[in-house]
């Protein structure tokens, strides 16, 4: 029996974050299969963690400015996606936030997609990024309304191409099922328990700060991070990452915050080791970071809301690994610090070690095999 031949979709590869993670270990699991994606700008620094390959793309490659400029080109996500040519694979695996999942696929194709969010900025999350950009009202707001309206509709219609989804979260399971009215497995996404770990036996870790990093965009809310500790002033917070929030974080900051910037793997895994707590203010996904701070044995502070739910127990779940805020406000989150400093017994590095553990590579290799297994099986006797 011939091995299926596979294809891996990927939305873009221009920079590193928990996505690519997930497709990592998918090239991995798939390690014959051909990459596509809409563009690839991804560093050759980065290009080593995929194996060195770099995907099939679409024009927006070749259209001028585009590595800087591509997310621009949104309206033409879905066009340039259907542009991808298939056809030769019997296994189409699309890893998906955005438009990965419309890729043509044929009745005769397995079609599976690990979907790490229906589009939000087309469901859930449209203010949140239009009115940073000014497109909230006006003119411009009722041309990005229009376009998010039909990008919205063609993400509930190419719904219908996927033979199966996969969800990296209950919470997203729950949006799969609202947004395109289809059933979802939960395989949570892998993380590197191997490479982030609790500090080498010796000087304890400092222990004298908090920290938060994230790509700077808006649902992340990393100005409400920076706001809240302006009232907490004697209480150091380190800020990692940049984006097109940059300039609104810096404002929101006092003189207690300092700004790490982009830092490489190696230097987040230090950063979390060191820290008092990992502090996480989005209604995330399913949120990599968190669960990366608990593998170095540092507890999280999160917002009450989506992945983290899953991800960081309280002490009403027992073995706590850090505590959440119910307002994505600075005065909750700032009570919640107060909150955390006053809780007794401290949280046992050893518990957040253990909880992250529930989500090793390892894990997320035996889960989507076995998954592939039975879709395999229940689409051949479909077709037969």
């Amino acid at each position: 029996m011939t091995a299926p031949r596979v294809a891996i979709v990927h939305d873009w590869l221009d920079t590193w974050g928990g996505g690519e993670n997930v497709l990592a270990e998918l090239l991995r699991a798939h390690p014959s299969a051909d990459l596509y994606a809409l563009v690839d700008f991804l560093p050759d620094a980065l290009r080593a963690r995929i194996g060195g390959r770099r995907a099939r793309t679409t024009f927006l490659q070749r259209v001028p400015g585009a590595r800087r400029h591509f997310r621009m080109l949104l309206p033409l996500f879905p066009r340039a996606i259907e542009s991808l040519d298939v056809s030769a694979y019997d296994l189409v695996v699309s890893d998906s936030h955005a438009v990965a999942k419309g890729v043509r696929t044929a009745p005769s194709q397995l079609h599976l997609c690990y979907c790490h969010t229906p589009m939000r900025y087309a469901w859930d999350l449209r203010d949140q990024y239009l009115a940073p950009r000014g497109l909230a009202a006006g003119w411009k707001g009722a041309l990005a309304h229009r376009t998010l309206d039909r990008l919205r509709v063609w993400d509930r219609r190419t719904s219908g191409r996927v033979t199966e989804f996969v969800a990296n979260s209950e919470y997203v399971r729950d949006r799969i099922a609202r947004c395109y009215g289809r059933a979802a497995a939960v395989i949570h996404p892998p993380v590197d328990t191997a490479f982030f770990t609790p500090p080498a036996h010796g000087a304890p870790p400092p222990r004298d700060y908090y920290f938060a990093a994230s790509r700077w965009v808006p649902y992340k809310r990393m100005d409400l991070v920076a706001r809240a500790f302006r009232d907490l002033p004697d209480r150091r917070l380190v800020l990692a990452g940049d984006g097109p929030e940059r300039a609104r974080v810096r404002a929101a900051a006092g003189p207690n915050v300092e700004f790490a910037g982009a830092v490489s793997q190696e230097a987040m895994r230090d950063l979390l080791r060191g820290a008092r707590a990992f502090v996480f203010a989005a209604e995330e996904d399913f949120g990599i970071l968190p669960v990366e701070a608990q593998a170095c044995g540092t507890p999280v502070i999160a917002f009450g809301r989506g992945g983290a739910r899953e991800t960081v127990r309280d002490r009403a779940a027992g073995r706590p690994t850090g505590l959440f805020f119910d307002a994505q406000t600075p005065e909750a989150l700032a009570a919640a610090v107060r909150r955390f400093e006053a809780e007794f017994p401290p949280i046992d590095a050893r518990d957040c070690r253990a909880n992250a553990q529930r989500f090793s590579a390892e894990r997320f290799h035996g889960e989507w095999s076995a998954f592939v297994a039975r879709a395999q099986r229940a689409f051949a006797q479909r077709e037969g």
